[in-house]
């Protein structure tokens, strides 16, 4: 069931629409009606409608006007537009409003039932083709080839954790648990042309080709081919690269490079009877964390920069370039970022969590105590710059440099020194989220404060306080009605009706004076706003108070 606002400056219209049309045999469970464009925006922010159905002709703001802003604000509000005008211009603006339909009048109640049950009807369709579980099934199908695509990228382009790997893995059915990883890149080079005019290949052939996508999708087929059968891991393309990921149930990093190697051997071969073009290929570091596959793969980048001395048609691998100390103990910027955004905005577990990754890593790398201190050191360094950035005096949490390193030498073991982080985390986490709430609170009380002094305006709008806060209006909106369990335009009228009802009880002031005082441009408007408010007409409020000091 959905929800339609009626907006109408004629109440007989309304009147006889909301009696005659059977609205929930149409699909709609909550009708609602205004009489012109303003009241409309009021009640839009309430209720959401699913559908707006607007006179063109309308005091104050017009239909069009009124369906230009729900456009803007609500954009999946379906609009029906009623006019007394056939005239190419109002059809041209209903057009570019993307609106459901346009009714002329007069029109008769069974024509508007028909108009409304046909958009709930497209709506239906809509719905049904937006959570049918065998389309979406069937679209996650043909898509999943590209996803998992997608996902063996960005191992090798971003740090993820361990268990983050292991939930998309399993999503997408891809087997990717091992106890060693090595990363390998096959990079053509498709610009090479050979010199001996004998060899030059028919000008039909691959090798002529300047299609490099084509090049690197059969150099694909045969690598995934003979991967596969070797049963090393997954091969995919990315940025003009293959890839290839060795996962390996063995821990020997001798054995598990050599059967790398044997199998790009193969490959290589292949490529160079079948395809008949230059490669090169790279083999980066092994490791035995899959978290750890983005600093693999930098390194076989490197290990392909030597085919500029070495040349093509070679395997390279960066072990054999340089001398390189693997897994080593890092507190690099991902995990710095991750430990710094979970203090502000995660949950007790997910801090938890973050802290146990932190200390899995000491316990399985086994680094020296020296790399081990300047992890733990850079963990610390790390919460003290978050702390700083939200409040200059922390002493009470780390007191002082001194203090962390006091606190630091007497821990006695691993599980000490956990507990002692995790203790100081939680404590900065729970400081940032009692300062957040303060500065949430703070920006309410000074959007009121700004509101107060400035309700007299008739151009006061949420733009321009936020404009004044220098936050944005999606943020606002939000926090405000959190704070006041109200909408800023909610509290704008209010401030204003008060205000007009102090001025009816204090002053001799008329309607269309007492409207200008309080931000109202329109005497009409004002008039028709403090009657629904306040439940009679100013004229009446103020007779009603003379009556009673008699």
């Amino acid at each position: 069931m959905y929800k339609l606002l009626l907006v109408d400056d004629e109440p007989e219209v309304t009147e006889g629409l909301m009696s005659e049309i059977d609205w929930k045999s149409c699909g709609f469970s909550e009708v609602r009606t205004a009489g012109n464009g303003k009241e409309a925006m009021e009640i839009f922010e309430k209720m959401e409608p699913d559908v707006l159905i607007t006179d063109i002709s309308m005091p104050y703001m017009n239909g069009l006007e009124l369906s230009e802003w729900a456009r803007k604000i609500y954009p999946i509000t379906r609009i029906v537009i009623l006019s007394g005008h056939d005239e190419f211009e109002y059809a041209k603006q209903a057009i570019h409003l993307q609106v459901e339909a346009y009714v002329l009048k007069p029109f008769s109640a069974k024509q508007l039932t028909d108009t409304i049950a046909e958009v709930a009807k497209r709506m239906d369709e809509e719905r049904e083709k937006r959570t049918n579980i065998e389309l979406l099934e069937e679209h996650y199908r043909t898509s999943l080839p590209i996803v998992r695509e997608k996902f063996l990228s960005s191992l090798i382009t971003r740090k993820q954790s361990y268990k983050d790997i292991s939930i998309k893995a399993a999503k997408y059915g891809m087997e990717l648990k091992g106890e060693g990883y090595i990363v390998s890149i096959i990079a053509v080079n498709h610009s090479e042309h050979q010199k001996d005019a004998e060899l030059q290949p028919p000008s039909h052939s691959l090798a002529s080709s300047t299609d490099l996508d084509l090049k690197l999708f059969s150099v694909c087929n045969i690598a995934a081919e003979i991967w596969n059968k070797h049963l090393l891991g997954k091969v995919f393309i990315h940025q003009d690269q293959v890839v290839l990921f060795t996962v390996s149930p063995e821990l020997d990093k001798g054995l598990v490079m050599e059967k790398t190697q044997d199998a790009l051997k193969e490959i290589l071969q292949s490529i160079e009877r079948f395809l008949r073009f230059p490669v090169m290929i790279g083999v980066g570091t092994f490791t035995q964390d899959v978290g750890n596959l983005k600093y693999a793969y930098e390194a076989a980048t490197v290990a392909l920069d030597y085919r500029r001395i070495l040349g093509n048609n070679l395997i390279i691998c960066i072990d054999d370039m340089e001398s390189r100390v693997n897994d080593k103990l890092l507190f690099d910027e991902w995990k710095e970022q991750n430990l710094v955004r979970t203090v502000k905005l995660g949950t007790e577990k997910e801090l938890e969590e973050v802290i146990d990754g932190l200390f899995d890593e000491i316990s399985r790398i086994q680094a020296p105590v020296h790399e081990y201190q300047h992890y733990l050191l850079e963990m610390v360094t790390a919460i003290i710059k978050l702390t700083k950035a939200y409040e200059s005096d922390n002493d009470d949490i780390f007191a002082g440099g001194w203090g962390i390193l006091n606190q630091y030498q007497k821990l006695n073991s691993m599980q000490e020194t956990k507990a002692w982080f995790g203790d100081l985390c939680a404590k900065v986490r729970v400081r940032i989220a009692s300062r957040r709430q303060h500065t949430y609170k703070q920006i309410v009380e000074d959007a009121i404060h700004y509101t107060k002094e400035h309700y007299h305006d008739s151009d006061l709008s949420i733009a321009k306080v936020c404009a004044h806060l220098h936050i944005s209006a999606g943020y606002f909106s939000g926090l405000f009605k959190k704070e006041l369990k109200m909408t800023f335009g909610a509290y704008l009228l209010q401030l204003r009706m008060e205000q007009a009802k102090e001025l009816l009880r204090t002053t001799e002031l008329k309607a269309f004076e007492i409207a200008e005082k309080i931000g109202f441009a329109d005497p009409n408007y004002f008039s028709l706003s403090f009657k629904k408010y306040a439940g009679l007409s100013a004229k009446e409020y103020r007779s009603g108070l003379l009556g009673l000091e008699k």
